[in-house]
């Protein structure tokens, strides 16, 4: 069956340089915070149209960094879209803070800012706004500082043509447009004070050795990590560019289908369709499919708690979405298997 993703194909494809790349690390003796980490921040933040990029441990922690440099704290509350993976709510409560769930826009699947601003009160510290599947959303208008959950959508922000955000967070697991071989993150901010800050909060709050100005823990990328990320970097834009090619040839074979919203510039991490019986529409196909994600944060056990308003999209999305294959090093054979199946099933 066509996998829904295959990374045994990628590390095939670059598997000499990842040896490289690995080998350059060992024999440097360095493997935290050294070139391979420094070279990155700086190839990655001219790739997105940034001024800077910290590299961190995780994309959990890049947002949860994110929130702390924006001030958040225990008791305030921060507006998060309800319909999205579960490390974006877990990084508010991290901090002690409070996630506050608002609706999702049903086309889209993008925070709904006009729900967004009905869900603001006295206690709002900040908005999360997650760039969903890969697809860029509308960053809300607001006085509050404004945290982009970008885990999915690597290239798919020009970070010089956009206003109105404090920091953009980014994952770089495995399975992402752009992943490495453990987990990593970045966050991207146009702010060179809270750039140092963040590298600080990476380091355990460190301004120099041993000198600490603030409580934190460690959040650092690996060098081996960040050198293959490097290679990865270069090929992104192919990437992306297949991805879409791929999710377009989808949209074709099935207009039927109820598809997220297209984007220009939409990455398609995930390319996603909305079915009803999905189970069995599932298992009615030849090629391997996920869900992403199958409850809302509404309906997750250990969110219910924070529930306030019905957000009856997101759990729409939750009840219906299913992800395609769509990753670039699949066969022009295997999208077509799909496409054929994909006629077939939308009838």
């Amino acid at each position: 069956m066509v996998p829904l993703i295959d990374l045994k194909r990628k590390v095939a494809a670059s598997l000499s340089e990842y040896v490289e790349a690995t080998k350059r690390v060992f024999e440097s003796g360095r493997f935290l915070l050294g070139a391979e980490t420094s070279a990155f921040e700086g190839e990655f933040a001219e790739f997105v149209g940034g001024q800077h990029a910290v590299a961190v441990g995780s994309g959990s922690d890049a947002l949860r960094l994110s929130l702390v440099a924006a001030g958040v704290g225990p008791g305030d509350e921060v507006i998060v879209p309800a319909f999205t993976a579960v490390p974006t709510a877990a990084a508010v409560c991290a901090l002690g803070a409070v996630p506050v769930f608002v609706d999702v826009d049903a086309d889209t699947a993008a925070l709904d800012s006009v729900a967004a601003e009905k869900a603001i009160t006295q206690l709002t510290k900040a908005i999360v706004c997650v760039h969903l599947y890969g697809r860029p959303a509308q960053v809300p208008e607001s006085h509050l500082r404004v945290i982009e959950d970008a885990a999915q959508a690597h290239g798919a922000l020009n970070h010089g043509q956009r206003h109105g955000s404090f920091a953009t967070a980014y994952s770089f697991y495995p399975t992402k447009n752009l992943g490495g071989v453990t987990d990593g993150g970045a966050i991207v901010t146009s702010d060179e004070a809270v750039a140092e800050r963040l590298r600080r909060l990476r380091h355990h709050g460190m301004r120099s050795q041993y000198v600490h100005d603030e409580i934190s823990l460690n959040s650092r990328m690996s060098e081996v990590d960040a050198a293959i990320l490097r290679i990865e970097l270069n090929k992104l834009s192919a990437g992306n560019a297949r991805r879409r090619q791929i999710a377009q040839r989808y949209r074709e074979a099935a207009p039927k289908l109820r598809w997220q919203a297209d984007h220009p510039d939409h990455v398609y991490h995930l390319c996603v369709a909305r079915v009803e019986n999905r189970d069995r529409w599932r298992k009615s196909l030849p090629f391997t499919t996920g869900v992403h994600y199958p409850l809302a944060l509404t309906e997750q056990p250990a969110y219910r708690q924070f529930v306030r308003e019905p957000c009856p999209n997101a759990e729409a999305w939750a009840a219906e979405c299913v992800s395609l294959p769509c990753f670039p090093e699949l066969t022009d054979s295997e999208v077509d298997e799909v496409c054929l199946a994909l006629q077939r099933a939308q009838d």
